[in-house]
């Protein structure tokens, strides 16, 4: 459980993305930069890494987040800032991806949790034994 001044949350996603036409180039000094890359943005943006890796093509990411940050924007964030830093920064990736785009278009994401959509219909059902079509009013 994590908080901020006003609200208790626990919200993790897991994150996949891949380089555009799945080109293995993250590997030695530039998935090591990637990572670094990634750890200022989700500091910047208070994202809690929990896992992470690198692999030749794909990044995955066990995230934590506020809720008042939309996972969209954090991988357009992530994605965005890493891309441009490693096209300017390693000039072999440049003639690679001479476009601007290193990543490819999409992501996978999946929200993780402990409690499952049965525990908390469970939870919902048993605040109250008034009801009406699937959705309480508490008194």
């Amino acid at each position: 459980m994590r908080k901020s001044s006003h609200v208790q949350y626990d919200i993790e996603y897991h994150i996949v993305w891949t380089t555009k036409y799945r080109y293995k180039i993250l590997h030695g000094r530039v998935a090591e930069r990637v990572r670094e890359l990634i750890r200022q943005s989700c500091n910047s943006m208070n994202v809690t890494i929990i896992k992470g890796s690198i692999g030749k093509e794909h990044v995955h990411l066990l995230i934590s987040c506020p809720p008042s940050l939309a996972v969209s924007k954090i991988v357009q964030q992530l994605k965005g800032k890493t891309s441009k830093v490693l096209l300017s920064e390693y000039k072999e990736l440049k003639k690679r991806y001479w476009g601007q785009h290193l990543w490819a278009s999409g992501y996978f994401c999946r929200s993780v949790g402990t409690v499952t959509k049965e525990i908390i219909k469970e939870y919902i059902e048993n605040q109250t034994d008034e009801y009406e079509e699937n959705f309480k009013i508490l008194s």
